[in-house]
């Protein structure tokens, strides 16, 4: 290509004026309706929500005392309460967080600050990542299998302990994915820092990077137990009881959840047990507000010892 030739294909270029066009006026009218279609949106999903807290209030609020707090569920609607599964999302909840929380975090922290990056780490990112978002019927039939087949001699079969592991199994991958990006959040500075000051890395890790990092895997953890409290079909696909009429003694007894007695009462006829279902939706809320209130408190104070 000749001097002249590529004179000519520069002139033959549009100007930068040509290429950009501001257009300031068409970009601040599509600002203002992607702005008034996320509002709208928003204010759409808020207004169904309080219609749908509405009308639980409506229904349950009367139907709420002592008597449904502390009562057996029962064929009659008016006698029923929901102690036995009250007491049995208790248990779940806690053998849930138990388990799932430091086989998770650990499993985060090993991933992101001590595995090596070659393909066999990269195979098990993904797999997190796809596992984050199966259906959670899927791992009811893993549990069934495993848990209450597999080890029923160690979890007693249809029991607290397989339901508990089985919902630890579901949220998992969320406590794996959430404690990753807190660790990542943390600048590398901070472990330069410790490196250069002779730390080891798991004395950097431990000491340095995880009190940083502590408040983002509890707000993880948080979203991943708000998952678990309100989950019904593993439950159900384990073998989970729709009405129970005593506590569980044990590990190994039999239970049920206010999810599950709540779906109960939802299927049945009668407005009566509607009413309860409204009620037991509020009880329901009521634990998974105090549940989240204690995990918020205890971040803000880790919050507040790192400022």
């Amino acid at each position: 290509m000749t001097i002249q030739d590529a004179q000519r294909r520069g002139g033959d270029r549009l100007s930068p004026k040509q290429q950009f066009q501001l257009n300031l006026a068409g970009r601040y009218k599509l600002d203002g309706i992607f702005a008034a279609a996320t509002w709208a949106a928003t204010c759409l999903a808020i207004l169904v929500l309080a219609v749908l807290l509405l009308d639980i209030l409506t229904d349950g609020l009367l139907r709420l005392n002592w008597s449904f707090i502390v009562n057996f569920p029962s064929r009659k609607p008016e006698q029923a309460g929901l102690l036995s599964a009250l007491v049995g999302t208790i248990w779940v909840m806690v053998i849930v967080a138990v388990v799932s929380f430091p086989i998770g975090v650990g499993a985060g922290i090993f991933l992101e600050e001590f595995a090596e990056d070659n393909w066999f780490t990269k195979t098990i990112e993904i797999n997190i990542n796809n596992l984050a978002g199966v259906p959670s019927i899927i791992y009811g039939l893993l549990g069934l299998q495993v848990f209450v087949r597999i080890m029923k001699p160690l979890t007693g079969g249809r029991s607290i302990l397989s339901g508990a592991l089985t919902l630890a199994l579901l949220i998992l991958p969320i406590i794996i994915v959430a404690t990753r990006e807190a660790l990542r959040s943390v600048p590398d500075s901070i472990r330069h820092a410790g490196f250069a000051l002779g730390a080891t890395r798991t004395q950097v890790v431990w000491e340095q990077v995880l009190p940083i990092a502590f408040p983002g895997i509890l707000t993880g953890t948080i979203l991943a137990l708000s998952r678990a409290i309100g989950e019904t079909a593993p439950l159900i696909t384990i073998g989970a009881l729709t009405f129970i009429s005593f506590l569980p003694e044990n590990l190994q007894s039999p239970f049920t959840v206010l999810p599950i007695q709540i779906f109960n009462w939802v299927s049945r006829p009668q407005k009566g047990f509607h009413d309860n279902a409204a009620a037991g939706i509020i009880v329901l809320m009521i634990v998974l507000l105090a549940m989240n209130a204690t995990a918020v408190l205890l971040r803000n104070k880790l919050q507040k010892k790192l400022n």
